[in-house]
């Protein structure tokens, strides 16, 4: 039986991959992929990943759930979504928690929850023929998988209820030009640059970039003295690192730093 979501950690640099794998429904999410998901989200952090790739097989990313498993079991949808969610909600969170950042690496739809997964990621690079779209509309229902939280930081608010109210379906420039995607490349390129870039990305300073993480996230909800403090709190937290220090002395050195993620 083929797993629905497949995980591998390079040791060497880092980069942990999580691939949707059901790519005869576009990698569409059903209760065993939310929970494979799931487990391998915490074996990335438990493993201390340096760089989380959120990919999907074949010819998509992710279509967004599995409408087919909803249709089969309409009479307890709400069960169905509780199941779902209960495995994918614990798995954002320790997403946005990790240090590592998420790069979502998109190839042809990411709709409904798909949608929400890139939102969540830190950086996307997409395809040039990756569509976005938020779907849940059609469904009569609203997004979840943290869509409502990430989409208006994304894309602001006018944006957002845009993208909801008339179910805009976006090419990859017109989600690059909306904020949703960072990097656009020919399809036959995805491959090669989500490598070089995840490679990049898990050479950094992982744990700077956690606390990056946090004071981003924490900033809308703060006054600009309490994000001054947390800034200096985040900063002091640096100088004990052996990063902090193996980044004072390359400068100092005039080399390249050599990163631990500590």
């Amino acid at each position: 039986m083929n797993k629905p979501v497949i995980y591998n950690f390079d040791e060497a640099t880092g980069v942990a991959t999580i691939q949707f794998s059901r790519p005869g429904v576009l990698n569409a999410v059903d209760l065993a992929s939310a929970q494979a998901f799931n487990v391998a989200v915490m074996a990335a952090c438990e493993a201390r990943a340096r760089c989380i790739v959120l990919t999907g097989a074949g010819n998509a990313f992710v279509a967004g759930g599995d409408v087919g498993a909803f249709a089969a079991n309409l009479d307890d949808a709400s069960g169905l979504i509780h199941g779902l969610l209960d495995a994918i909600n614990p798995a954002l969170v320790a997403l946005r928690k990790a240090d590592a950042p998420v790069l979502a690496v998109v190839r042809g739809p990411a709709a409904g929850a798909g949608l929400s997964l890139v939102l969540g990621a830190d950086l996307v690079l997409a395809s040039n023929n990756a569509i976005f779209q938020i779907a849940y509309d059609r469904l009569g229902a609203q997004p979840d998988c943290g869509g409502t939280w990430f989409l208006e930081r994304r894309v602001g608010r006018g944006r957002a209820f845009g993208l909801m109210f008339t179910g805009k379906r976006l090419s990859a420039r017109d989600a690059n030009a909306y904020g949703i995607v960072d990097e656009v490349v020919e399809d036959g390129e995805l491959d090669a640059r989500a490598q070089e870039l995840a490679s990049k990305i898990a050479s950094g300073p992982t744990a700077a970039y956690g606390r990056f993480k946090k004071l981003i996230d924490d900033a809308p909800a703060c006054s600009l003295e309490v994000q001054l403090e947390a800034e200096r709190s985040a900063f002091v937290a640096a100088t004990r690192s052996a990063d902090f220090s193996e980044g004072v002395a390359a400068f100092a050195a005039k080399r390249p730093p050599q990163f631990k993620g500590r």
